[in-house]
């Protein structure tokens, strides 16, 4: 019997702790190498773990619904279990690599490629693009790039660039360095590549059962108590404490501006039926969207952090642009990277693929790093205006209400309109009370006057 442990890797930045979703196998099991078992939730997402190795499950370390520390065996494999199993016809596992391991993967036979090892078929996907089927009709195993269809490993090509560090860090996550997209200078392989390959997850894989939850993982309430209590863990935990950490560290003030937002509506409906913008969403958040990216733009010093360690401010000449989504794990903000350099077509799709991939609770956690400005959106659930807290590390937060018709004073008579507020809270330590009130009136003016979108671009 030879028998290896699966530990808890740490698939954020320094996390400390985890929790067990979901099982999707059970001692006495087959598995092999690549495949899914089990869901965890960290404080920044839900992601799926799979094993790095071929055997039959020995143990499972943890129940559903446990708060496990990172490094500690939450499953254990016979990995002599696996010989003279006969392999099952056109398995479906996940092609993506494994999360974490506590021991490298062997060659298989004395096969190499330069001076690495070849290593099991490896395709990553990122978390929440991933091809989920809903059958559960057998598929056979699609083959990675770079691969022949039936080959165990990456055909034979030029070695991956990367330092030694790097190396050892893929080596411990099990990230096959030969699929790994490089963004160091001349195609070197950072460690945050190593670290995004880490945790893709999600590929084409077989649909299993799930099975029930224990009651460590429901809230704790009994036939006729008065009281529910739920744990406070994953990202709900994690939100409470950003917010908390902001609310009494950032100095916050807030201004409002209710204003005619009747021709952006028009412009909405115009748009939806405009061919260049065939097949995408058009809504009023995204022409908000844009009007935000134009006001910063006018307004430069709104997009900017403070560095208490440097006691520096630190202006970004870029926009990473979050949209607060509340999901069934509690509010998450991810944000779509360089938003101030895509066309309308593209941010339309940036926001339609963030909102569905949030929704399904497969959003990543280096989506929700290097926000620079977030924008909520209240006003779907029929709420006017509030108060919204900045998004820790950022300078200010917008709030949108709702959009209804008002009566309105427009070209000297009062009419029905659509009117709607805004919202803008900002760090009175970098944002002062010019600053904050020209990019709030910005914004409105824009969405006043779409046309503005062009003028002031």
């Amino acid at each position: 019997m030879a028998i290896r442990e699966f530990r808890m890797p740490d698939v954020g930045e320094g996390l400390t702790e985890a929790d067990i979703l979901t099982w999707y196998v059970k001692p006495g099991d087959p598995v092999v190498d690549g495949q899914v078992v089990c869901e965890i939730e960290t404080a920044k997402a839900a992601v799926e773990l799979p094993v790095p190795f071929d055997g039959v499950v020995r143990e499972i370390g943890f129940p559903e619904g446990t708060t496990v520390d990172v490094g500690a065996v939450i499953i254990s494999v016979d990995t002599e279990g696996a010989a003279g199993t006969p392999e099952p016809v056109a398995p479906v596992v996940t092609t993506a690599p494994a999360v974490a391991e506590t021991a490298a993967y062997e060659p298989v036979g004395d096969k190499s490629v330069g001076d690495e090892p070849v290593r099991p078929e490896r395709r990553p996907v990122l978390v929440g693009y991933g091809v989920v089927e809903s059958s559960a009709k057998r598929r056979p195993r699609k083959p990675a790039h770079g691969t022949s269809p039936g080959a165990r490993g990456p055909a034979a090509g030029p070695r991956p660039l990367a330092k030694p560090p790097v190396r050892k860090l893929a080596k411990d996550l099990g990230v096959d360095l030969t699929v790994v997209r490089p963004s160091g200078g001349g195609g070197t392989i950072t460690r945050a590549d190593v670290h995004a390959a880490a945790v893709v997850d999600i590929g084409t894989r077989e649909i299993v059962d799930r099975p029930a939850a224990t009651p460590a993982a429901t809230p704790a309430a009994l036939p006729d108590a008065r009281e529910t209590r739920i744990p406070i863990k994953g990202v709900r935990k994690a939100t409470a404490a950003a917010m908390v950490g902001s609310a009494f560290t950032a100095p916050h003030v807030t201004e409002f501006v209710t204003f005619d937002i009747t021709r952006t509506m028009k412009l909405v409906e115009e748009l939806k039926s405009d061919k260049d913008m065939a097949g995408l969403r058009v809504n009023p958040l995204l022409l908000i969207a844009k009007a935000v990216l134009v006001a910063v733009k006018r307004n430069p010093d709104i997009n900017a952090a403070w560095d208490e360690a440097a006691q520096e401010i630190v202006l970004k000449q870029y926009v990473n642009l979050g949209i607060a989504a509340a999901t069934p794990r509690g509010l998450i903000v991810p944000n779509i990277k360089d938003a101030h350099d895509r066309t309308l077509p593209e941010l339309s799709k940036s926001l339609s693929e963030l909102v569905a991939t949030a929704r399904e609770g497969k959003t990543t956690p280096a989506a929700m790093q290097g926000g620079t400005f977030t924008l909520t959106n209240v006003g779907v659930f029929g709420v006017d205006t509030g108060t919204p807290i900045l998004n820790p590390g950022e300078a200010a937060i917008l709030a949108v209400g709702t959009i209804k018709l008002q009566p309105w004073l427009h070209k000297g008579k009062v009419k029905a309109r659509q009117v709607t507020t805004l919202a803008l809270s900002f760090d009175h330590r970098l944002v002062d009370g010019e600053l904050g009130s020209k990019f709030l009136a910005d914004t409105a003016a824009i969405l006043e006057q779409p046309k503005r979108l062009i003028t002031w671009a």
